[in-house]
């Protein structure tokens, strides 16, 4: 499969800083020229960001006609973050940072301060599944201010919706009506605002059975025209769409399944299970790079941490001071359909990949 690096002058984070300097907020990243043209041209009351987690382009293509909603207002293809996945491209939304600054990298992050691995939404072990009760350690060692924080501290209405959060009734998600009803109340409010918007029922559904699936197909054309119905009603508002990152079928290797390769770690890996860190013990680098080339020749890029941090991957400027420490020694970065999983897992779908499918999102905007 081809590789895609991210774009770093053309991704999510520089759509969020768009937004926050048509607030009137220096952001701490370059904007979207994209964005920075629909927000000049179509003044408006309100700006609505809606994000369908995983809705890649390539998912676009495969499932929804030319002549719909979103394909038909598609302003231009760009890039997500690297990894491409929702723990890094939803906090490069939430905040302008790139993974590099906020220190927010993926699914599970290693945190040397408490030395576990940590699944960054939940704060739980993810080596053991404890919850880890001395502290929420992400947002203890990388915390960040959102662009909602920020907007209404200088003056405007913000709000953020996703659908396991208030207002919504915790452990008992909303369906997409309710969701994207909420939201529409929320434009029909007289003082301006921004809006995010955030909404995960099709990256799950891709994750339990792949992209291909009619019952994926069916889902994408439901929230496209959900989402065309409610433009329709929207007044004097900034309508953009996008997604965090693209989804591709994948196929796991247990990393147990290889002993050449699992003794050389210290610890379990973490980040993704398609952008994987390893902490190697003293001496068995060797052995760790020839086992990656013997098992993994074509489907994982094997880098080293100071190459991963030269390449600028995990985003350009200033890095956060603990992203070092998190990094590993080695970054396994997969070039094909394989994951690598820690344990067996039934999922068929994934992302944070580098390929084409994964890194390209779309930027749709509708003037209502």
């Amino acid at each position: 499969m081809p590789v895609q690096y991210p774009d770093h002058h053309n991704c999510i984070a520089n759509l969020a800083c768009s937004i926050l300097r048509h607030y009137g907020i220096t952001p701490p990243n370059a904007t979207l020229p994209a964005a920075d043209a629909l927000l000049a041209a179509h003044p408006a009351k309100h700006v609505l960001v809606l994000l369908v987690d995983g809705m890649g382009v390539s998912n676009m293509e495969r499932h929804l006609s030319p002549e719909g909603f979103f394909r038909r207002h598609l302003v231009t293809p760009y890039s997500s973050t690297f990894p491409p996945t929702t723990v890094a491209a939803t906090t490069a939304m939430l905040s302008g940072l790139t993974p590099n600054r906020s220190g927010w990298l993926g699914w599970v992050g290693y945190f040397p301060q408490v030395d576990r691995n940590v699944v960054y939404y939940w704060n739980v072990d993810n080596d053991t599944g404890e919850p880890i009760r001395e502290c929420n350690v992400p947002w203890t060692y990388v915390p960040y201010r959102s662009l909602t924080d920020l907007i209404s501290q200088n003056g405007t209405a913000a709000y953020a919706r996703l659908p396991f959060l208030p207002p919504f009734e915790p452990g008992h998600l909303p369906d997409l009506d309710t969701f994207l009803g909420n939201v529409e109340q929320l434009c029909e409010k007289d003082e301006p605002s921004y809006i995010y918007a955030y909404w995960d029922a099709l990256d799950t559904l891709m994750h339990r059975n792949g992209v291909e699936c009619d019952a994926v197909g069916q889902l994408m054309r439901q929230i496209e025209q959900r989402v065309e119905e409610m433009a329709a009603r929207l007044k004097d508002t900034l309508l953009l769409i996008t997604a965090d990152h693209g989804h591709i079928s994948t196929r796991g290797a247990v990393l147990t399944d290889y002993p050449e390769l699992a003794e050389c770690l210290v610890r379990m890996p973490s980040i993704e299970l398609r952008t994987v860190n390893l902490f190697v013990k003293p001496g068995m680098e060797k052995q760790l790079e020839n086992a990656f080339a013997k098992y993994f020749p074509d489907t994982f890029m094997l880098l080293t941490k100071q190459q991963v941090l030269e390449k600028q991957l995990f985003g350009p400027g200033e890095n956060h001071p603990l992203l070092e420490g998190m990094l590993g020694d080695y970054i396994a970065i997969a070039v094909s359909d394989m994951d690598i999983v820690n344990v067996p897992s039934d999922h068929k779908g994934n992302h944070a990949g580098i390929t084409p499918e994964e890194m390209t999102i779309p930027l749709i905007a509708v003037k209502c």
